[in-house]
């Protein structure tokens, strides 16, 4: 291979000593610092889109412990030559991230923030050791370092650091807070009536923020990342010289995720150019500000995979990510008439709402305005106009990939969600033979879920599946028998019954009687029904095709 790819990796200085393949972001700090000069920065992105690379790129080039010089060398950043004679390891700096704060309750994540501040203490132990600092901040250092700290401690603990560090190389310290709203999160995931998980988060992160970057003279600038701006009670109201930064903005939006002018550098130097319109329909279609971005996560993904396998298909790297809860949420969500809106994006259209960039955890669910800002700020959605700057935008699902996420969760939602008994009546006609009961009880179904004009079969595969496993059935999908693939097979051992599928896509009404004898016809010549094993007493063949909301159904 003539590039390698590192998956995953998030330290900028071990990414460059490796001689991985780097998409050069390093004129982030250049801007940051010379052209924008702002005290305290809030970059909110979704996740996957270089946050965490970012901030460790630029710890590597501010802290005053290192020569960055060789890691830095040939990238955009060194063109600058008096700017990093003036900043380049020329300032302590405190790196945190505190995207693994998590818990059950309360207790239990902020015994993780303990520990995360204390390994943090340890791994900084011998800048202080000798040095002239003051015996109060040592004695609170300690209770950090051996996890006996108070919350007063914990709440002061990045100022009380930044103090000891002031006072060993009597400069202003930069600080780099990453995932800051991570807590937030997963404390409203948790948060119920009966417990005030959130609401004691939301003090914590409040103390710990306040403290250390509202007034703090030690402070000489401070970078924060996170996927929402929290608002309402705002843990940066008061901040001096604050600003922020999210998908709706298009300052500093090149530098999270990559442009199709980094996409094309890419391909060219991996021999990839003849998948660039495969990386374009899967990872691309994102906007931030008025910058159209592909997902950096998704591209070095299958990009690696390509160069181990050429044949590779592309697939859903982003969802394995975190749980996507949001999605079922939203697409649960019985209190606003929203599955309309959901048919005509998940139909490839746009839809137009007023969206807020400032939100909190906790009233997510309050408002459907609130809905969409979610989705967009966290990359389920993006605008569909690049060139719109107003509040009120149009929305739509970004690609191929995100489109599947929403699929997915459709589909679970639809058979947790089955009327059990309406269920066992499309079985027994099936199992009887009774086209014409099992067509409408199976329109009946289709009506209500989320319909999709121009649907794919895979998706009706998972929702033939999905149907059989909710009533217990043995069921193979989409496995090699005779020459081909057949697309379900549901067996009742018990019974000794089984049954073949082959399902259709059809793309008008009238299509759909004809494609019907063709999904029969393919399980003829494919030979299908040699997957079933010797035993069973009834095999019956189905073909169905489906147009939108409706099925048809043919029997061999």
């Amino acid at each position: 291979m003539s590039i390698q790819f590192e998956v995953g990796r998030e330290d900028f200085d071990l990414l460059r000593k490796s001689g991985a393949y780097y998409v050069d972001k390093t004129e982030l700090i250049y801007d940051l610092v010379q052209n924008a000069a702002n005290a305290v920065t809030l970059f909110t992105r979704p996740r996957r889109f270089g946050k965490t690379l970012n901030m460790s790129m630029m710890e590597s080039f501010f802290d005053i412990n290192r020569d960055s010089r060789p890691v830095f060398e040939g990238l955009d950043i060194v063109k600058h030559d008096s700017f990093c004679a003036e900043w380049m390891n020329r300032y302590p700096v405190l790196f945190i991230s505190f995207k693994d704060v998590d818990g059950l309750d309360f207790e239990s994540a902020y015994r993780q923030m303990q520990s995360i501040l204390a390994d943090y203490c340890k791994l900084i132990a011998q800048l202080f050791e000798g040095k002239n600092v003051d015996p109060a901040d040592k004695d609170i250092f300690e209770r950090l370092r051996y996890q006996k700290a108070t919350l007063a401690d914990v709440k002061g603990a990045l100022k009380t650091i930044m103090r000891m560090m002031n006072a060993v190389y009597g400069k202003p310290v930069i600080l780099l807070i990453d995932e800051y709203d991570v807590p937030l999160s997963k404390a409203s995931e948790k948060n119920t009536s009966k417990n005030r998980y959130y609401e004691q988060m939301l003090d914590l992160i409040k103390g710990i923020l306040s403290i250390s970057i509202k007034t703090n003279e030690y402070l000489r600038l401070a970078v924060v990342t996170g996927c929402l701006r929290i608002a309402g009670e705002s843990i940066f109201t008061g901040t001096n010289n604050f600003a922020s930064y999210s998908v709706l903005d298009d300052r500093f939006s090149q530098y999270f995720g990559f442009t199709q002018e980094e996409v094309n550098a890419l391909l060219r130097a991996a021999d990839l150019t003849h998948k660039a319109d495969t990386f374009r329909s899967w990872y691309d279609g994102y906007v931030f500000g008025n910058t159209p971005v592909y997902c950096p996560w998704d591209v070095v993904n299958y990009a690696s995979e390509l160069l181990y396998k050429s044949e590779a298909k592309p697939k859903n790297y982003w969802k394995n990510t975190s749980s996507n809860g949001v999605i079922r949420d939203f697409v649960s969500h019985t209190g606003w008439d929203i599955h309309d809106k959901f048919e005509v994006l998940m139909n490839g259209g746009s839809i137009r709402q007023t969206i807020s960039d400032e939100l909190t955890y906790d009233s997510l669910h309050d408002s459907e305005q609130n809905l969409w800002s979610i989705l967009l700020m966290t990359g389920y959605l993006t605008k569909a106009d690049p060139n719109e700057e107003e509040n009120t935008v149009s929305l739509k699902i970004p690609n191929t990939e995100i489109n599947g996420i929403f699929e997915d969760a459709v589909v679970k939602l639809f058979t947790e969600t089955l009327d059990n008994s309406k269920q066992r009546e499309l079985m027994s006609a099936l199992w009887d033979g009774n086209v014409t009961g099992a067509t409408q009880h199976l329109d009946d179904f289709l009506w209500d879920t989320i319909s999709y004009n121009d649907y794919h079969e895979d998706y009706y595969h998972a929702f033939l599946a999905g149907l059989f496993v909710g009533m217990g059935y043995s069921v193979d999908s989409n496995k090699e028998s005779g020459l081909g693939r057949f697309d379900v097979l549901v067996k009742d051992r018990r019974n000794r019954r089984a049954m073949l599928i082959e399902a259709k896509k059809s793309n008008s009404g009238e299509q759909m009687d004809k494609d019907c004898d063709e999904a029969l016809k393919q399980i003829v010549d494919k030979g299908y029904a040699r997957s079933i094993e010797p035993g069973y007493q009834n095999f019956l063949c189905y073909g169905i095709s489906f147009y939108r909301k409706s099925a048809k159904i043919k029997k061999l």
